[in-house]
């Protein structure tokens, strides 16, 4: 299925189809709880949506790069989305794609901090579980602390509220005026009401 969407991106771009190598088996790997076929493929769905005034060139640069953003996933931030830019360097060379741009947007995905539009809209879609109706959010929310599941839980209720206040002291949440029309309203809800949770005590 990933490898497809690979293909025909890779194809708008002059390259190579087939290069997609362990595309589809990574994104199944047994410790995903997030991470997994599911959140790439509405990654590229919703950056797909964002993107729709973009040519046909510069959205089969985002699909790929939505594709690789989290295709090598050990629960390491940072570290993570720099072996997922090596890893698409690697196939985009073996297509015949220039791997540059897109490598630049996997690795804005560390800190979402949005350089240009297309890095904005590639951040904005990575972040729309975040404004999700409740019982996905819930989901998400599980999906996250299974992945973590090593995490003792008040290290887990420390380190995950940090990321909560971070999120949620970011105005606005979301870059694109498309994307914040959608989730920011709904994500800044779903952000307080989790980290009320975690501030209590049982």
């Amino acid at each position: 299925m990933l490898e497809a969407l690979w293909d025909k991106a890779v194809r708008v771009l002059g390259g190579r189809p087939g290069t997609a190598g362990d595309l589809d088996a990574r994104y199944a790997e047994a410790h995903r709880g997030y991470h997994n076929t599911d959140h790439v493929l509405q990654v590229v769905r919703d950056v797909k949506v964002l993107a729709g005034h973009r040519t046909a060139e510069e959205r089969a640069v985002l699909a790929l790069a939505a594709l690789a953003h989290d295709v090598v996933y050990d629960g390491k931030p940072g570290e993570d989305e720099r072996n997922s830019a090596k890893w698409v360097q690697q196939r985009l060379h073996e297509a015949g794609v220039e791997p540059g741009r897109v490598v630049e947007l996997v690795l804005s995905t560390i800190d979402h901090t949005a350089s240009d539009e297309p890095a904005a809209l590639l951040s904005d879609a990575d972040l729309a579980i975040l404004g999700s109706d409740e019982d996905d959010y819930e989901r998400y929310r599980r999906a996250v602390r299974e992945e973590y599941a090593h995490v003792p839980d008040e290290a887990w209720r420390v380190g995950r509220a940090q990321v909560l206040r971070g999120l949620l002291e970011r105005d606005p949440l979301y870059v694109t005026s498309p994307a914040r029309d959608r989730w920011e309203s709904r994500a800044k809800a779903n952000l307080a009401a989790e980290l009320d949770t975690l501030s209590d005590r049982p």
